[in-house]
C-alpha cells in the first residue's frame, strides 16, 4: 500500500488519528476488492497459461512477493500469460490446478526453500534462486519458453519435494537449513519479544538473580517467552528433516531436536539432528520399498515412526550428543569469556555478513549464528545481528528523504516503506537500490552496520 504515492501522501497529511485510520481502512477495502476481482478473473479465464511460476524465500516476507511481482510485470510487458504461486509466511496462494500445470509450456521455480515439486513431474522446469526472479525476470522467461528447459523428474518415493535437479550439494543443504529456520522464526521472534517485555516490566532491585520474574506481569511474559523458545530446537530439526525426507522425517527430526536440547548440545546438536534424521528416514524409505505391498499401509503409522525414532534416539544418545555437547559447551564458554573488545570485533564481522548480500546465504549464516547464541544464553550477539540487519533499510530511507535530488521519483516513494521494514527487521527493503548501484550502496550499508555495532557498544551496558 505504501508504494502508492497518493495514499502515502494522504497518510502524511492526515489531520487526526481517526482520519489516518479511515484512510487505511478504505485502502485495505479497495485492495481486498481488487484481489477478489483478480481471483474472479482467474476463475473466469478460459484460456491457458503459457507459464507457471512458484516463488518462495525462507522467511516468506519480502523476496517471495518481490520475485512474483517482477515476473508478473515482465510477462505483462511481453504479452505472455502467467500464473504465479507465492509460498509466503501467510501460506500458499494462487496455486495452479492440475489442468493448468498440464497445459502450460514451462514452469519457473524461484525458491530458496523446498516447495512441492512432484506435481511438475514430466514438465520443463527451471529452478533458480528467488533473487533471480527479481533481477533476471526477462532472462528466466525467455529461457523457459526457449524449449531448452530441462524436464523435471520426481523421485519415485516422493510425494512432495524430492529433487533430481542439477543443484549443487551446497545449495540443497542451504535450502534444507532455511526450511528449518523459516519455521523456527515465529518462535524466536514471538518468544524474544515476550522475554523483552518481561525485562521491561520487571523490577531489577527486588531480586537481581531472578530478574525477569520478580513481578507477576513480568513472570507471565517470561514464562510464555521461555516456552516459545523451548520449541525452537525441535522445530528447527523437525523441518530440516521434513525438507529432506518429507512427512515421515518430521516426527523423527522433532525428537532429535528435543534430545539435543535436553542433552545440552543446543543449536548445533539440533542442526546435526535435523540433517541426520532427514537422511536416516530417506534411507529407511528406500529400504522399506523392498517390503511386500501388503505392508504399504503400515509404513507411515508404524514402521517409519518406530524404527526412525529408535535409530534417532540411538544416534543422538551415543554418537551425536557427546561430541556436539562438548563443542557447544566450549563455544558457550568462549563467548562468555570474551572481553568487550573481542565481542565488538565479532559483532563487526556479523554486522558485515548481515548486510553484504541482503538476505542471502551469508546474511542467513550470520542470523543462524546469532540464533545459536540465543540458545546458549548470549543475547548480546543476537542484538548485534538485529541492529546490523535494520541499518540498510533505515539508511536508504534517510538517504531518499534528505537527498531527494540523488534519487528518482519512484525511489523517493520508498522512504516510508523502508522505515517500516527497518522497524520490522526486514533487510530486503534495500535490495532494489543495491541491485541498481551495488558498488556504492553495498559498501555504504556494510560500513553503516558496523557503525551501528559501535553504537551498541557505547550503551550503558555494552557487550560484556
Amino acid at each position: 500500500m505504501l508504494m502508492d504515492t497518493d495514499f502515502k501522501d494522504s497518510l502524511i497529511n492526515a489531520q487526526s488519528v481517526e482520519e489516518f485510520m479511515d484512510l487505511i481502512n478504505q485502502k485495505e477495502a479497495a485492495q481486498k476488492a481488487k484481489e477478489e476481482e483478480k481471483e474472479e478473473a482467474q476463475k473466469e479465464f478460459t484460456g491457458t497459461y503459457r507459464l507457471l511460476a512458484v516463488t518462495a524465500c525462507p522467511t516468506g516476507i519480502a523476496h517471495t512477493y518481490m520475485s512474483a511481482e517482477a515476473l508478473e510485470e515482465k510477462v505483462k510487458q511481453m504479452g505472455i500469460t502467467i500464473i504465479v504461486e507465492t509460498d509466503g509466511s501467510g501460506g500458499t496462494k494462487n496455486a495452479p490446478t492440475a489442468k493448468e500445470i498440464e497445459e502450460c509450456e514451462a514452469i519457473i521455480v524461484a525458491a530458496d526453500k523446498n516447495v512441492e515439486m512432484a506435481r511438475f513431474d514430466g514438465k520443463p522446469v527451471i529452478q533458480v534462486k528467488v533473487a533471480d526472479g527479481i533481477n533476471k525476470a526477462e532472462e528466466l522467461i525467455n529461457e523457459a519458453l526457449s524449449g531448452n528447459a530441462p524436464i523435471y523428474h520426481t523421485d519415485h518415493a516422493s510425494t512432495t519435494v524430492e529433487s533430481e535437479s542439477d543443484e549443487s550439494v551446497g545449495r540443497q543443504i542451504y535450502k534444507h537449513l532455511m526450511n528449518g529456520v523459516s519455521h523456527m522464526l515465529p518462535f524466536v521472534i514471538g518468544g524474544g519479544i515476550l522475554i523483552a517485555l518481561a525485562f521491561l516490566f520487571d523490577d531489577y532491585t527486588i531480586d537481581p538473580s531472578n530478574f525477569g520474574k520478580n513481578t507477576p506481569l513480568a513472570a507471565f511474559f517470561k514464562t510464555a517467552g521461555d516456552t516459545a523458545f523451548g520449541f525452537m530446537l525441535p522445530i528447527l530439526a523437525g523441518y530440516i528433516s521434513m525438507s529432506i525426507s518429507d512427512r515421515p522425517g518430521l516426527a523423527v527430526g522433532f525428537v532429535g531436536g528435543a534430545l539435543a536440547s535436553q542433552e545440552n548440545s543446543g543449536f548445533l546438536g539440533a542442526l546435526v539432528a535435523g540433517f541426520a534424521a532427514g537422511y536416516l528416514m530417506k534411507g529407511l524409505r528406500k529400504l522399506f520399498d523392498y517390503l511386500p505391498d501388503a505392508f504399504e499401509g503400515l509404513k507411515p503409522v508404524l514402521l517409519y515412526p518406530f524404527f526412525g525414532l529408535l535409530l534417532m534416539a540411538l544416534l543422538m544418545t551415543f554418537i551425536i550428543n557427546p561430541p556436539v555437547a562438548a563443542i557447544n559447551t566450549a563455544l558457550t564458554n568462549a563467548l562468555n569469556s570474551m572481553g568487550g573488545s573481542s565481542k565488538i570485533i565479532l559483532g563487526m564481522l556479523l554486522g558485515g555478513m548481515m548486510t553484504v548480500d541482503m538476505g542471502g546465504p551469508i546474511n542467513k549464516a550470520a542470523y543462524v549464528f546469532g540464533t545459536a547464541s540465543i540458545a546458549s544464553g548470549n543475547y548480546d550477539i543476537m542484538a548485534a545481528v538485529m541492529i546490523s540487519g535494520m541499518v540498510p533499510p533505515l539508511a536508504i530511507a534517510l538517504a531518499t528523504f534528505f537527498f531527494k535530488n540523488r534519487f528518482t521519483e519512484k525511489e523517493q516513494q520508498t522512504t516510508l516503506t523502508n522505515i517500516i521494514m527497518e522497524l520490522s527487521f526486514i533487510t530486503e527493503g534495500s535490495i532494489p537500490f543495491a541491485a541498481s548501484d551495488p558498488l556504492h550502496i553495498l559498501p555504504a550499508c556494510v560500513v553503516g552496520s558496523i557503525v551501528g555495532m559501535f553504537g551498541l557498544a557505547l550503551l550503558k551496558k555494552p557487550l560484556k
